[in-house]
């Protein structure tokens, strides 16, 4: 592997970490599903569809997925936010140690 390459990834700051992308990942598909279930549905209906026609096939399927899907997206966002400012605070935190003992001055001599 070329030298820059490994002095790249070596030194680029690591901004979005698997959990959070998977997270991420799985609410806009989740979301993005429901809704193209819900566009369906008024299509549908739009098409001249009646209440008979939603109650076979695949479309009683069709038309529980917004009213499940999007509250599990709503709950995603909420843990994907509370996973974010964790780790930020821990990063946070740890580059204030870091730039601490680079000063030389303990945490407990720095604030009165």
């Amino acid at each position: 592997m070329p030298l820059i390459l490994v002095t790249v990834a070596k030194e680029t700051p690591v901004t979005f970490h698997r959990n959070e992308r998977v997270l991420a990942f799985m609410m806009l598909a989740i979301v993005g599903l429901s809704i193209l279930a819900f566009l369906s549905v008024i299509i549908g209906t739009a098409a001249g569809l009646n209440a008979r026609d939603f109650a076979g096939g695949v479309w009683p399927a069709v038309f529980t997925l917004p009213l499940i899907g999007l509250p599990i997206g709503f709950i995603l966002i909420i843990v994907l936010l509370v996973t974010t400012a964790r780790r930020r605070g821990r990063e946070a935190k740890a580059e204030e140690a870091a730039n601490l003992a680079k000063r030389g001055s303990s945490p407990a001599r720095g604030k009165k």
